[in-house]
This record gives C-alpha cells, sequence and structure tokens, in this order.
C-alpha cells in the first residue's frame, strides 16, 4: 500500500495547516506511481496567492467565477477576463453593472474563482462583495467586486499538468478593444 498526505485547513485550531495521512487500497502499486509520474497526491491549501499565481493576476487573464444562482439556488458559471489581484489575499473584477453575477453575490458571497496558470489549475475560494456599481474612469456601465481569499487549492487531477494555457481574442475592433482593456485594468488598480 501507498500513503500519501493531504494538508487541510484545520478550522478548529484557528486555521493553520494540518496534515492527514491516507492510505490507497490494494492493487495501487509503487509501479502505478512510477507509470503515473511518480505524482505526490497532496492538496495543498493557502490562505493567499502564491508569487505566481499574484503575477498572473496582474493583468487581463481568462477565469471563471462560481456562485450560486440568486434565483435557483444553484450553481452558475461565468468567464471574466477583467480581474486584477490587489494583493496576496485580494482580487477585484468588473463586470457588467447588470449581470446576474452582483445579484448572486448579494444574495450568497460565496465564490469560487477557477484559473488556469503556473502549469495547473487553481480554486480560489473567498467571499466577494461588490464594491461599486460604477467603475470610474470607464465608458460603460460596469461595476467592481472585490473578493477576499479564503483559501487557494491546486485541483488539478493527479499525475498531469497543463501544458498550454487557455487564449481568447476580442472578436470587436483590436484597438478599441486593447483602449478599453487598458481603461478598465487602470481603474481596478486605481480604485479605492
Amino acid at each position: 500500500m501507498i500513503t500519501y498526505q493531504s494538508r487541510e485547513k484545520d478550522n478548529q485550531n484557528q486555521g493553520g495547516e494540518e496534515t492527514f495521512a491516507y492510505q490507497l487500497g490494494e492493487g495501487y502499486n509503487e509501479r502505478t506511481k512510477r507509470l503515473l509520474g511518480g505524482f505526490e497526491m497532496a492538496e495543498t491549501v493557502s490562505q493567499s496567492l502564491s508569487e505566481d499565481l499574484f503575477k498572473l493576476l496582474q493583468k487581463e487573464r481568462f477565469v471563471t467565477l462560481g456562485t450560486v444562482d440568486h434565483e435557483s439556488g444553484a450553481p452558475s458559471l461565468s468567464s471574466l477576463s477583467w480581474t486584477y489581484a490587489v494583493s496576496a489575499d485580494t482580487i477585484r473584477f468588473a463586470v457588467d453593472n447588470r449581470s446576474r453575477i452582483l445579484a448572486n453575490i448579494e444574495k450568497e458571497p460565496q465564490v469560487v474563482l477557477h484559473l488556469i496558470g503556473a502549469g495547473s489549475s487553481f480554486a480560489i475560494n473567498g467571499r466577494a462583495v461588490v464594491k461599486t456599481d460604477r467603475l470610474e474612469g470607464v465608458p460603460l456601465k460596469l461595476a467592481m467586486a472585490e473578493i477576499k481569499i479564503e483559501a487557494v487549492r491546486d485541483i488539478m487531477f493527479y499525475g498531469s499538468r497543463i501544458s498550454v494555457e487557455p487564449q481568447y481574442e476580442k472578436t470587436y475592433d483590436k484597438n478599441a478593444a486593447a483602449k478599453l482593456d487598458n481603461q478598465v485594468m487602470t481603474a481596478l488598480k486605481d480604485a479605492n
């Protein structure tokens, strides 16, 4: 049998990390581990962004945001690009001020931001709050929300890594898109 460890947030002892050991059942052996690339089956939970993740969120980037729908109570998933890490424990994002995301956050502030980068896939859990329904210095009616990070988990399935990160392109005038992106990202950085 192979034993692996998982480090999880210890809620009973004021948020430190605690390590738990688990054993895999019969039929899982060292040869299987070697065939899968010698992966370590450990989930590390952090309470802030690593330096690499912080750097990734200093510019526009494709992410998804999971919220709870304010009407149905069902999970809701949205794609975003205007995201900015203010610090290792705070992320801002901008969306149309009529977006369902805002009503969802108002009713249930627990969110998860999914980020693919740095060779892996990360779930960034936290509490979101709408900071303003009209972002200054931007020609569109955009709202800004802020996520206070509670946990960051590497959620990539074991024995693998991301080899190509998601890419996208704007489908409208490239110059207008670049100008708007610059205005929104500047507003996110400069907001109080």
